[in-house]
């Protein structure tokens, strides 16, 4: 008997993890289905996808153009499919947006997720991996971080995940037969080796590799470092950078995990690589891999901003069996083989500037 490929639902897989983690999942031998508002992020991408695995498996990828917050397109997908786990992406990711915009994020990334919890259990959906964040963890006293530290955000988009996870938490508590892993992702950084897929932020880029890459191209004069008087080796902030395709491969080692292990409730890992690098030791090994100068102009510290953050790996490592293969280097190297081949994104630079 031929046993059909698990279906996975991605929401926000057109983003810049969604994407990457699709196409690792297709290559992995599941069916992907994915919705998306194209809010932060553009079809080309999915297209893109398509083309990276090939027409064989690009059968298995299904796109639909939707938004969580409308509870009838989660129904419209739920009722002609059936779907064996939910990767949950979807959501606005910027600290200093968030901080400025909270009713949005809030609109966005908590009834967004609520709606999909509750269209997820009325077609009996109860396998979640859910993309938290190294936000959670506020200012923490001390590091690396470990999964059962204190939890405490430090602005609106850092709450928005930590009050999912809470949420995920009381779901789970109250109905057992949920599994649920949260992820608590570090710094996403890199591309597709290809160079097809990457990082294609709408706007001012709110991170700082999309920024320095923009600079690198030409279309930013002059990367603004947040923060010169922080108490680190050079004055920098200090985070765990962790490469897209290590946090892709991340997801299908927990995506594992649910469908092979029983009692596994509500969980979280975190997904980094254990090191710290500074803002400037990361513009360095960036302007070694481009072989571009990259000008800088030292700013105040951020509100909302850590010192030093970085990940204990250990219980991804031991419980996932997952680990980050990729360096720094190899980050800024495809970051900058993405920038390189993309320098105004998917669209083109006609594009770019028509909407700016």
């Amino acid at each position: 008997m031929v046993v059909s490929a698990q279906t996975i639902l991605v929401t926000g897989g057109a983003g810049f993890i969604g994407s990457h983690t699709a196409v690792q999942l297709l290559k992995e031998g599941f069916r992907v289905s994915i919705i998306d508002n194209l809010d932060n992020s553009v079809m080309e991408a999915v297209d893109r996808v398509r083309e990276l695995v090939g027409p064989e498996l690009s059968q298995k990828l299904e796109f639909t153009q939707g938004d969580l917050r409308n509870r009838d397109d989660l129904e419209k997908l739920f009722s002609k499919t059936n779907f064996d786990a939910v990767i949950h992406f979807a959501g606005l990711k910027a600290v200093a947006e968030s901080v400025a915009y909270p009713r949005r994020y809030f609109d966005n990334n908590l009834v967004g997720t609520i709606n999909l919890y509750e269209v997820m259990a009325k077609y009996n959906c109860k396998k979640m991996v859910f993309s938290s964040s190294a936000t959670v963890y506020g200012q923490p006293d001390k590091i690396p971080c470990v999964e059962d530290f204190k939890l405490e955000a430090m602005n609106p988009y850092g709450r928005t995940k930590l009050f999912l996870e809470e949420i995920a938490r009381d779901i789970q508590k109250a109905e057992p037969e949920w599994k649920i892993i949260l992820l608590r992702y570090f710094n996403p950084v890199g591309a597709h080796e290809s160079g097809r897929l990457g990082e294609d932020p709408r706007g001012i880029p709110n991170n700082l590799m999309p920024y320095i890459q923009q600079v690198a191209v030409g279309r930013l004069p002059v990367l603004n470092v947040y923060g010169h008087d922080y108490p680190t080796k050079d004055g920098s902030a200090i985070r765990d950078y962790i490469h897209v395709m290590d946090l892709a491969d991340g997801h299908i080692a927990a995506l594992q995990k649910l469908f092979t292990t029983e009692n596994i409730g509500c969980t979280a890992y975190n997904l980094g690589t254990g090191r710290g690098t500074s803002v400037l030791e990361m513009v360095a090994a960036f302007e070694k891999a481009s072989g571009k100068k990259i000008p800088i102009k030292l700013c105040p510290r951020r509100p909302g901003d850590a010192t030093a953050v970085y990940a204990s790996t250990d219980k991804a490592e031991k419980e996932l069996g997952w680990k980050a293969k990729y360096g720094v280097d190899e980050m800024c190297r495809d970051q900058w083989n993405w920038a390189s081949n993309n320098p105004w994104g998917y669209k083109g630079k006609l594009w770019v500037k028509l909407e700016q």
